[in-house]
Order: C-alpha cells, then sequence, then structure tokens
C-alpha cells in the first residue's frame, strides 16, 4: 500500500512539474509572439516602392483633423472616439506631389469611409483638387451613396460616378440642441448659472427649454454663410444654379415622385451625377484609363497611406542652414496644464511657443487653431506667450481652421495678423460660469446636510448644500471682471476700441467671412497663405517650413503606433456600422462630456458649445 500511495506521489509531482515547464514555455512563447507584434506595429507603414504608373486612390479613412487625438481607445464603446483619423496635411500634400508625379495619371475619390469634415478642411480639399485638375490630370469619383461631406469632395472630380442603388443625401446646415430645463426641475436640481453676453448661448439648455430668439438670429446668420458657400461652390462645379441645391434637397419628395422614387436616378436628372454604374463597371473604367494590375483583378493604383508612407520622408526634408517658419498646431478644447494632442494644454502649448521662441532658426511663428475654446485661465497664459514672442521681434500670424472661438479667438487676440476661411466659426467673445447644487433632489430623498465651520464660506462648494450667497456674490463679480478682461484684450490686439469690441462680442458667433468685414479677422486664406504672409512680414524668399512638436521618447512612439493600430483595427472591424448606444452618446452625451472635461482652477470658461458642425 505505501508503495503505491508512493507512486501516486511521484506521479502528481511529475504531472504538476510538467504543467509548469509547459506554462514557461507558452508564456515565453507569448512573450516573443507580443515582441514580434510590436515590432510589426513599429515598423508598420515604412517606405514602399511605387509602380511605375498608377492611379492615385485618395482613400480618406475618417476624420480629417488638423492633429491626431492621442488617447487609447476610450470609453464610448468603440465608438467616436475609436474612430481613424487622417491629417489634413497629409492628404492636401500627397495631392499637390501626385500633381508633379509623373508616375500618377489619375487621382480616384474613394469616400466611402470619410468620417466628419468641418467646411473649411473640405473647402481646403477641394482647392487641392483644383490644383491637381490644373495640372493637366483627371480626377475621378464613385460611390455607392454619397452624404453632404462626401458629395462636396465628389463635385470637384471630372466625373462622378454613382452606384445604380446609391442617392445624393444633402440636407443643409442646421443647429438643434436638447435642452434640459424642465427635466432638472422634475429632478429638483439647482443649476446655478453666472455668464456675461446676450449671445453667450451655451447654457441655454440647463436655462430654457427651446432656442432663445437671440441666438436664432445669431446662429442662422453664420449658418446661412457657411451653406452659402457650400452650395455656390457645388452649383459652379456641377454647372448648377445655386438656387437647385435648395430645391433639391426642400422639394424632395415631388422630385423623387417624378423620377419614380428612384434616388439614383433623380441625381442623374438633375446633374449631381454623370453616370450610374456598378462597382465592376467602375473597376472596368479605371482599367480601361490606366491599365490592368500585375494580377489582372484590378486596375493599376496605390492607396493613399501607402502613397503617402513613400513621399513623406520628402515633406520632412529641412536644409540645415535655411531660415524657417515654425507652424503650431493647437487642436481641441483648451485645459489647463499638460495635455496629449488633440486637446490644448496651458503649459503643453506655451512651453512650444517658447521654445519656437528661443530657437533662432525660426524667424516667425505661425500657429494654426481649431479650437471652440475652454479654460480662461489657459488661453490668457497662452495668449501672453504669443504676445512676450512678439515682443522678442518674431512676427505671431494666426492661422484659423474650421473653428477658433471664444478661447480660440481669446488666444489668436495676440497676434500680429489673423487668418481664417470664410467658413471658419468665430467670435463668441464671452464669459460663463455654471454648477449645480442638490439640497432638494436630497431633501425629496430624506437626505439633509448640516455642520458648521469657521468662515462663512466653509460651505462654498459643497453641492448637498443650497448656493453660498457670498461665493454666488464673488462669482457674479468675477465673471463680470473675466468678460471685461476679454473685450480689453481683443481691444488692444485688433486696434479697436472696448466699445467697438463690445458691439460685436457678448458671446456672438461669427463667421469668418464676416468677422472680417467686422475687424476680428485680417484675411482670407488658408494655413499656406498665412505661411506666406508670416515669410513676407520678415523679409524671407528661400526657406523652409518646419512644425514645432513635442519631443517624444522611444516608448511614447510605441504607444502612439500601438494605439494608431488598434484604432485601425477597431474601425476595420467596426465597418460603417454605429452601434446603437454610440448614437445615443453621440445624441445626447457629448456636450455633457466635454463640459465635464473642462477644469479652470476658478470655474471660468470661454467655450463654444454650438461651434461643432464637423
Amino acid at each position: 500500500m505505501k508503495s503505491l500511495f508512493k507512486a501516486i506521489r511521484y506521479l502528481f509531482r511529475g504531472f504538476w512539474h510538467g504543467l509548469s515547464v509547459l506554462r514557461v514555455v507558452v508564456g515565453n512563447l507569448l512573450f516573443l509572439a507580443l515582441i514580434v507584434f510590436l515590432l510589426s506595429i513599429f515598423l508598420h507603414g515604412s517606405d514602399q516602392d511605387l509602380p511605375d504608373e498608377a492611379a492615385l486612390v485618395l482613400s480618406l479613412r475618417g476624420d480629417i483633423v488638423e492633429q491626431k487625438t492621442e488617447t487609447m481607445l476610450s470609453n464610448r464603446l468603440f465608438g467616436e472616439a475609436a474612430q481613424e483619423e487622417t491629417l489634413l496635411k497629409d492628404v492636401l500634400d500627397v495631392i499637390d506631389y501626385a500633381a508633379e508625379d509623373p508616375r500618377v495619371k489619375l487621382l480616384v475619390l474613394d469616400l466611402r469611409h470619410l468620417g466628419r469634415a468641418g467646411i473649411s478642411k473640405l473647402l481646403d480639399i477641394g482647392q487641392a483638387l483644383e490644383r491637381f485638375k490644373s495640372s493637366g490630370k483627371s480626377v475621378y469619383a464613385f460611390g455607392d451613396y454619397f452624404d453632404q461631406r462626401r458629395y462636396f469632395l465628389a463635385a470637384h472630380a471630372d466625373e462622378i460616378n454613382m452606384h445604380p442603388m446609391g442617392g445624393v443625401m444633402l440636407t443643409g446646415f442646421g443647429l438643434y440642441r436638447n435642452y434640459f430645463k424642465g427635466a432638472l426641475e422634475k429632478l429638483l436640481i439647482q443649476f446655478h448659472v453666472f455668464r456675461v453676453g446676450t449671445y453667450k448661448s451655451a447654457l441655454e439648455p440647463i436655462l430654457r427649454d427651446d432656442m432663445s430668439d437671440y441666438a436664432k438670429d445669431a446662429n442662422l446668420t453664420w449658418l446661412n454663410v457657411l451653406w452659402g458657400a457650400y452650395k455656390t461652390t457645388v452649383a459652379q462645379l456641377r454647372d448648377l444654379a445655386p438656387e437647385n441645391i435648395d430645391d433639391y434637397i426642400n422639394n424632395g419628395p415631388a422630385h423623387l415622385a417624378r423620377a419614380g422614387g428612384d434616388d439614383a436616378q433623380l441625381a442623374l436628372d438633375l446633374g449631381l451625377v454623370d453616370a450610374l454604374k456598378t462597382r465592376d463597371e467602375v473597376r472596368e473604367d479605371l482599367v480601361r484609363l490606366v491599365g490592368e494590375n500585375k494580377d489582372k483583378k484590378s486596375f493599376k493604383q496605390i492607396e493613399f497611406n501607402e502613397y503617402l508612407a513613400a513621399v513623406r520622408p520628402i515633406f520632412l526634408r529641412t536644409r540645415a542652414d535655411s531660415p524657417k517658419v515654425g507652424v503650431i498646431v493647437a487642436q481641441g478644447i483648451i485645459l489647463d496644464g499638460d495635455q496629449p494632442t488633440g486637446r490644448i494644454g496651458g503649459d503643453t502649448l506655451t512651453d512650444l511657443v517658447r521654445q519656437a521662441r528661443l530657437d533662432d532658426e525660426i524667424k516667425a511663428l505661425v500657429l494654426r487653431i481649431d479650437s471652440p475654446g475652454g479654460n480662461a485661465l489657459a488661453s490668457d497664459i497662452i495668449r501672453r506667450e504669443l504676445e512676450i514672442t512678439r515682443q522678442s521681434g518674431k512676427p505671431v500670424i494666426v492661422s484659423m481652421g474650421s473653428v477658433a472661438a471664444s478661447g480660440g479667438y481669446w488666444i489668436a487676440s495676440a497676434a500680429d495678423k489673423i487668418w481664417a476661411a470664410p467658413t471658419t466659426i468665430t467670435g463668441s467673445i464671452g464669459i460663463y460660469s455654471a454648477f449645480p447644487t442638490f439640497e432638494k433632489s436630497l431633501d425629496y430623498l430624506g437626505i439633509h446636510n448640516d455642520g458648521v465651520g469657521t468662515t462663512h464660506l466653509a460651505d462654498a462648494f459643497d453641492t448637498a448644500r443650497p448656493l453660498n450667497p457670498i461665493l454666488a456674490q464673488s462669482m457674479e463679480q468675477t465673471i463680470k471682471h473675466s468678460y471685461h478682461q476679454f473685450i480689453q484684450k481683443v481691444s488692444e490686439g485688433r486696434n479697436m476700441t472696448p466699445e467697438e469690441v463690445e458691439k460685436i462680442a457678448q458671446g456672438r458667433v461669427w463667421a469668418g467671412q464676416t468677422a472680417k468685414e467686422l475687424g476680428l479677422v485680417d484675411a482670407m486664406g488658408n494655413l499656406q497663405d498665412a505661411i506666406q504672409s508670416a515669410a513676407e512680414m520678415t523679409d524671407l524668399k528661400d526657406y523652409d517650413v518646419i512644425y514645432v512638436k513635442q519631443p517624444l521618447t522611444a516608448r511614447e512612439k510605441m504607444i502612439r503606433r500601438l494605439n494608431r493600430f488598434l484604432v485601425a483595427a477597431v474601425s476595420s472591424i467596426k465597418g460603417q456600422t454605429v452601434p446603437r448606444a454610440v448614437r445615443m452618446y453621440e445624441k445626447f452625451g457629448v456636450e455633457l462630456e466635454q463640459v465635464m472635461q473642462l477644469n479652470d482652477p476658478k470655474g471660468v470658461y470661454a467655450y463654444c458649445l454650438i461651434c461643432d458642425l464637423n
């Protein structure tokens, strides 16, 4: 019997030893697999050989942005935050380089995976497509279906082909928000709001159950400018009258009835597209235009990302002894401290501006702003650094992207010259603060708050108690003072009297075209125009352009590559479907998340919540 137990003991001992060995082996294999995986990500996108002759497929994926957002896959249920992003600069560089590249015979617009893009960014890409066409080459567009963004770019093509089951969906621009006053009253939540400016409508959703007449008047004014630019551009490109675009939208049912309910045929009849073709017919078209590829399964082509990887080193090349125009990109909400790319950190952007000022090779600075604003204090810290840069003798030029409003304009007002697109959303010169208290909600539930403090302000920030009257009086005065500071800084930067600024301030939003007429902007143009302007201000004839960025460690570079790889993978898996939960989030939660990010130490904000029309 002893020998039997001994044998069993040896058997189990051998089993556990073998299991331990197996665990080590499997662990090592998984570790090696991870190393290979990370190396493949790190090496992904290296230079590739280009075909001698091909069509460049401009397959734009995800949102068009000034600066990529560096956050790991986040909490939006793999929705918007996991969306791929494409740099506007990369798109423009590729189109312009391809125009002079003899290997590129044709540009093909594949817009099926295009995400969000502001009208100003679409206009920039459209201008690049027109430059490509002026080189003598053609642009060919195809799609199963065109929404408003995709169609704007497709309209620049020499030929638009659409699937016979497709359609062109144009809607115009609108601004509709959810209003929570009634819900807050039912929940017995007290929201205390401090604001300055007749048109500072950012907080109307918690104060009203509808949009005020002031807000409707102001919003419709700039929406009409943007829509006018859209339909005028499309009408000119498609040889239509602008009013035909409005008629197509407003009288859609009648037009559809005449086309027998066929969306695609309607688009063809009205001249919105040139032909209705299936995918195989499109492929045959392109084979005829540029030839068949090696495996004879499609046309000779190179994708946007492959072409970008091959030619990017050319864009990054600078001469060691040449004078430089420095460019800093400031995209996103303005927050305190250090922030990742895709957000504007007061400390982060200030450090970059200082870096550019202390670099003797950089003779002028261009700040590209694409921001609805945010923290008032952070905005002023950045503005001061720009002022110091100007005082040092280096010109500071601001180039506005799709939006440069509220805190974004606070920063811009320090520049020697401000450039904007006619469709830039800007202005919104106003200040506000808001926070809730829940004493009535808690009282309804039978929860009561009581205690003692050493001063009259000891309970100032306790949301379980009514708003402290001393705090309320202090906040009211702080907001008024901050607003007058905002007015004064704009007055100084724009050579206007405070009274002149006050007339066009009060939180009102303006389109870039109107802002120029009002004196808030100096010139209409894109980033390249601003760079040229900076060079002229310093008498530079032969110069290079460099982008001033925070240096990344090797670890940060690998994390960035891993992040983009995972985002691309999730986007590929997700495809074009949007989960219902994400749609609900985008309808109700986006504004809440934006407000929750704000972190001004005094709770004072110069932030435009209505300025995002991407």
